[in-house]
């Protein structure tokens, strides 16, 4: 069997980092229907029809999960932190401990609602 890119990040991940990013990877899909996971930069992606909102990756100084928001600039929530960005913000994810599942469904709803609103563009469908 051929793995993916995108299955062969999640893994070749350690626990408790895998099932982290896996559960993370169901609740980002869970969050609309016109969500995808795509294989962009070596990163997982989620894009809303088919602009990248968001991607998973570890964080290279605490090596912890993160979910990392591309239009981060305009989300406001005490969870989110620019670190050394300048557009995306990022929510750090600790797998020890349990997801603070309602947090990532309300941040996420929050970066949807910029797309769904027209604030930010998406491709029109063909």
């Amino acid at each position: 069997m051929h793995l993916t890119p995108i299955d062969q990040f999640y893994l070749t991940k350690d626990e408790p980092n895998r099932g982290c990013l896996l559960a993370l990877r169901d609740i980002l899909l869970a969050q609309d229907p016109d969500v995808t996971a795509e294989w962009k930069y070596s990163m997982p992606f989620f894009c809303y029809k088919g602009k990248m909102f968001c991607y998973l990756w570890i964080h290279k100084k605490t090596q912890v999960p993160f979910l990392g928001m591309v239009e981060g600039k305009h989300l406001h929530h005490p969870k989110l932190t620019y670190e050394d960005r300048s557009r995306i913000k990022i929510m750090l994810i600790h797998p020890e401990a349990d997801l603070p599942v309602d947090t990532i469904r309300f941040i996420l709803n929050e970066a949807l609602d910029l797309y769904r609103s027209g604030l930010i563009k998406v491709p029109k469908r063909k």
